[in-house]
């Protein structure tokens, strides 16, 4: 048996333990259980039977364990449940009992001061805090938005309940994070950190709160904000080298996709002191991965190579993105290589028209989930690309589906759906079955030890290109797997992919 402890250890100090969500290979499935694992090298069992577990927390007193669950078909992001139970003398769960979990999906279950058990719910289409307690659940006071991207791994901390009815909060409200002190009772609000517009990570002593913050000017920053005052220090991270002249910072995008929905991003105009632009500039279109992820108004040293460099930048969030509330995240439910493609050429029409891009030069590129949406935007909006990158992308979503993990096994599923019943919607969806459509030039960056897309889906999609006559370019890594990480690979994309689109500039 191979079993993997994984993720949000939770240290149990009254029994010197830690609790962990275990994963076990045995033959023919994967199990997930909820352990508690001692210092000791001992292991119990304290839940199992449920396909996934999640966020494992205990009160201060070491007398209640809370945590997250849920069954296949159902996501950590669409409909999860929150469990409470009772620890016994012997640290044995008892008395265990669902809080919480109709239609709503929960995350990040925290104890209060006085060991009430909160959570944040979507039940009311954001990710706030509610209180679960006698007499039913209530909602406690904060901003009508997400107060956290969908939880796709363990350990995250965008909340905390404090000391004396008071709450850390951040959210993101058109894109733009905030961070904040809020009285659970009064809605008294002290607002934090201003200048920063991405926090994560959020942690207290007491006296100090303590986060990963990112702003346009900033990656990532350690920062410690006092309690009592605001002061903020920043303990690690600098601001970018760039002149003010030469940094593109994001302004907000929202515009007006199929059907009149609102789609969401941010605009990057090009800056460079050197270069004076007498006409619109060429645009490149950023589709994020995931899909159901997000971009955010944070210094994005890619970006800046193309404004740098004359390019505009279109950082789309388009719909089925985390951040902009439930409805708009459950928009890609069965759409997936439709409304993300929609947004897309909607908003090279947006820009086209307010006259802040040239749209006869029109870029796009996109890694992993983006990287299909970047050739489905080549498939339906023939001719409306100059040249196009994908790297790692998805080719066949019926290929990602045959060798994807339990995870995400029946995400595939819900992004467009199921296979046997809707064998159709796979073959118009899929790029590589759609090839002959594509007319646009494109470059592939494929890490060959990729074991979610694997190299042989991208070869395929080239040869399809090839067949066709259309100009294609592929280059590969033999030590890069799903996502490059080595600075010089991650250099030589953003090079050849430049030097790819001025040939068709």
């Amino acid at each position: 048996m191979d079993v993997i402890i994984a993720a949000n250890f939770n240290r149990l100090l009254t029994r010197r333990r830690v609790l962990a969500v275990e994963e076990a290979h045995l033959p023919g499935r994967v199990e997930h259980r909820l352990v508690a694992i001692g210092l000791d090298g001992s292991r119990q069992l304290l839940a199992s039977g449920a396909d996934f577990y999640h966020s494992p927390q205990v009160s201060d007193c070491g007398t209640q364990l809370a945590w997250i669950e849920w069954d296949r078909p159902d996501l950590s992001w669409t409909r999860t449940r929150l469990i409470l139970a009772t620890l016994a003398a012997d640290g044995s769960v008892a008395q265990v009992q669902s809080q919480a979990g109709a239609d709503e999906a929960l995350q990040q279950p925290r104890f209060d001061a006085s060991g009430q058990l909160c959570c944040l719910s979507d039940r009311s289409g954001y990710w706030v805090p509610w209180l679960f307690a006698e007499g039913g659940p209530r909602k406690l006071p904060a901003i009508a938005a997400d107060h956290a991207p969908a939880p796709w791994q363990q350990g995250s901390n965008t909340w905390l309940p404090l000391t004396d009815g008071w709450m850390a909060l951040s959210w993101s409200e058109a894109g733009y994070g905030h961070l904040a002190l809020r009285h659970s009772v009064s809605a008294e609000e002290r607002r934090l950190a201003h200048a920063y517009s991405r926090f994560r990570h959020l942690c207290s002593d007491g006296k100090a709160l303590y986060c990963i913050g990112a702003s346009p000017s900033c990656t990532a920053a350690i920062l410690r904000i006092e309690l009592a005052t605001g002061e903020l220090t920043r303990l690690l991270g600098e601001d970018t080298a760039l002149d003010a002249a030469d940094l593109s910072r994001p302004e907000r995008l929202l515009y007006l996709s199929a059907g009149g929905e609102s789609a969401h991003g941010f605009f990057y105009p090009p800056r460079n002191h050197a270069q004076t632009l007498d006409q619109p500039p060429p645009l490149l279109i950023f589709t994020h991965g995931g899909p159901t992820s997000a971009c955010y108004p944070v210094l994005d040293n890619r970006i800046q190579f193309w404004t740098q460099r004359g390019f505009a930048v279109a950082d789309l969030n388009y719909r089925g993105s985390t951040g902009y509330g439930r409805p708009y995240r459950q928009r890609l439910q069965g759409n997936w290589g439709v409304t993300d493609v929609e947004d897309v050429l909607a908003a090279v029409d947006y820009l086209s028209q307010q006259g802040r891009v040239n749209p006869a030069q029109v870029f796009i590129r996109g890694s992993s989930a983006g990287g299909y949406t970047t050739l489905c935007s080549l498939v339906t909006g023939a001719g409306r690309f100059r040249a196009a990158a994908s790297l790692y992308g998805v080719s066949d979503p019926l290929q990602l589906r045959a060798v994807t993990h339990k995870f995400e096994a029946d995400y595939i599923d819900w992004l467009i759906g199921d296979p046997e019943t809707q064998p159709e919607r796979y073959v118009e969806r899929s790029p590589l079955a759609q090839a002959e459509r594509i007319r646009t030039p494109v470059i592939f960056f494929q890490g060959l030890r990729d074991a979610v897309v694997l190299p042989s889906q991208t070869e395929q999609m080239v040869a399809a290109l090839d067949d066709n006559g259309v100009p294609v370019h592929c280059v590969t890594f033999a030590d890069e797997r799903h996502g490059f990480r080595q600075a010089a690979h991650l250099a030589q994309v953003l090079e050849e992919e430049l030097a790819f689109y001025q040939a068709w500039l």
